[in-house]
């Protein structure tokens, strides 16, 4: 396993990088222990944010990259010892999580995830304007925004996409903390998108056929 530990606006002391290496070491035996796909690395950033309006500047974030799933965790504190302990805690919540429901060790089961269509949208009356499209509404509520307000493209990411059963992506957003997970649906062989919605349940994106 190769670990790599990085600052930024935070100088990585020697103390810090040995402390930073127990924690994760702690994990990664966790994994052993639940014979959870081997780990090929793990990537642990810390970093400062200088705004003195943030009560909790220190900010750690760890990324798990196995043979299988990607579990990643990010925290932050007024201490940066602080934010590597609670990081390296989530990350270890969310190996136990994913060791469970992959043996079928929920509360309630393991039960498969049914996610109910939308309605069809209704025939739009004389005057009435085009709804947003899902995408774009979804963007909005994920950036905390208005659908409507002003933006930019101001990153682009490029990943391929791994062929997977909506239950599998449903496990692999919840281990990446993301509020949705862009993936392959292996049954229909489509791109589809799905996100968390706000009632804490989850909604799929599919392409219509033209």
């Amino acid at each position: 396993m190769r670990t790599q530990i990085k600052g930024r606006n935070v100088t990585v002391t020697d103390a810090l990088q040995e402390y930073a290496e127990d924690k994760v070491a702690r994990v990664h035996k966790l994994l052993q222990q639940r014979k959870i796909d081997e780990v090929t690395r793990v990537e642990l950033e810390l970093k400062v944010e200088k705004n003195p309006s943030i009560p909790e500047p220190s900010v750690a974030e760890a990324t798990i990259f196995t043979r299988g799933p990607v579990i990643r965790a990010r925290e932050r504190s007024d201490d940066m010892y602080a934010a590597i302990d609670l990081v390296t805690d989530k990350l270890m919540r969310r190996v136990k999580k994913y060791h469970d429901k992959t043996h079928g060790k929920t509360r309630k089961g393991h039960e498969k995830l049914v996610i109910e269509p939308e309605p069809a949208p209704m025939p739009l009356l004389e005057g009435e304007e085009e709804p947003l499209a899902a995408a774009t509404v979804l963007g909005a509520e994920m950036a905390g925004e208005e659908p409507g307000d002003n933006g930019r493209v101001v990153k682009v990411k490029q990943f391929a996409l791994k062929p997977m059963s909506v239950d599998e992506a449903t496990l692999q957003l919840e281990l990446v903390g993301h509020d949705f997970f862009v993936f392959q649906n292996a049954e229909t062989t489509r791109t589809n998108v799905l996100y968390r919605r706000r009632d804490g349940h989850y909604g799929l994106i599919e392409p219509a056929e033209l």
